[in-house]
């Protein structure tokens, strides 16, 4: 089993620090292990080009990406774990934007749901299948780090790691809140916080090879009422009802108050349709496909296509009309 380590932080910083004590818990339990810091890659942001669909829809067996970047290192490591920590900093509520970048470029062009679907018609033609990493089970573990010392300065950070595990339907055995680290001075100096993060790497080294149904590990902080059963977050959706979402895994609960206390009952139907269940990347892909259909059948009218074409002259020459001084209609 192998387990990948990356720090979106600082050389030899808190995000490394703690990713590494993480790698050497999971060594102990007998685990491969790697270790990548991300602080001098360049990693750019997707370009929405379509490059990788293309790949797909062309039958090749790898989907790639065409930025000439250090996107390719991460991609091929990743590919080649079993088990993930990431360790990010949080500079202004949520998680850099580096991490952001990797996870735009490498999750929705590897939707499992849709890769299945396009191996089973070239199964079905007799066609090379697609690179078989692209469908393999991986356990993760996440660190948010932040200097803040009150939470909600950095309330984002859990919640956004957390959206790497839907595309490729992985499963979070723990996650460690890292904030305060303005008074702790150094991680190393709080033996609970570092015994947390190597908690974290023994959870994923003891979790690979076993099914997704017969791994109920979770490490990280007590639970609390009103915590996210699936991603142990603490946002909540609020629609003006009892009904509540978890707006990470886009699953409802029913929310009730007794003596001031939160209780949410959260049904094993939602539970099984969470966004990193083969379920949940279903429904998702199902709605796309959906959205395909009416998109296409809105463009293919002659009458929207010529009033669209009118309009878009506005758009294209958008400089040259506000510059002009007879611009005011």
């Amino acid at each position: 089993m192998k387990i990948l380590g990356i720090s979106f932080g600082r050389k030899n910083q808190r995000c490394d620090i703690m990713v590494k004590e993480a790698l050497f818990a999971a060594r102990a339990e007998g685990a491969e292990v790697e270790f990548i810091n991300t602080m001098a890659m360049r990693i750019d942001h997707c370009h929405a080009c379509d490059y990788c669909s293309r790949c797909r829809d062309k039958g090749e067996v790898e989907i790639k990406c065409c930025l000439k970047d250090d996107y390719h290192i991460l991609e091929e490591a990743y590919l080649n774990c079993d088990g993930i920590i990431i360790g990010a900093p949080v500079y202004a509520v949520g998680i850099v934007g580096q991490f952001k970048n990797f996870m735009d470029r490498l999750c929705p062009s590897h939707d499992r749901a849709s890769l299945l679907e396009e191996n089973k018609k070239r199964a079905a033609a007799g066609k090379p299948l697609l690179d078989e990493r692209y469908f393999k089970d991986r356990y993760s573990a996440y660190i948010s780090v932040g200097g803040a010392g009150t939470r909600n300065w950095v309330a984002l950070g859990l919640p956004m790691l957390h959206l790497f595990d839907f595309s490729f339907v992985q499963k979070c055995v723990g996650h460690v809140d890292a904030y305060q680290q303005g008074i702790t001075a150094h991680p190393v100096l709080d033996r609970d916080l570092m015994e947390r993060c190597a908690s974290l790497g023994k959870a994923v080294a003891q979790s690979i090879g076993k099914p997704y149904s017969q791994t109920d590990i979770w490490v990280g902080e007590p639970e609390e009422d009103g915590t996210c059963p699936v991603c142990h977050c603490r946002m909540l959706n609020m629609n003006g009802t009892t009904e509540v979402e978890c707006p990470v895994c886009g699953i409802w609960g029913k929310m009730s108050v007794k003596d001031e206390k939160v209780t949410i009952h959260w049904p094993e139907e939602e539970i099984r349709r969470a966004r990193n269940t083969q379920e949940g990347i279903y429904e998702h892909y199902n709605e796309i496909q959906d959205m395909i259909k009416i998109c296409i059948s809105k463009l293919s009218d002659p009458q929207n296509a010529e009033y669209i074409r009118q309009e878009m002259d506005r758009y294209k020459r958008f400089n040259e009309i506000v510059s002009s001084p007879e611009s005011d209609s």
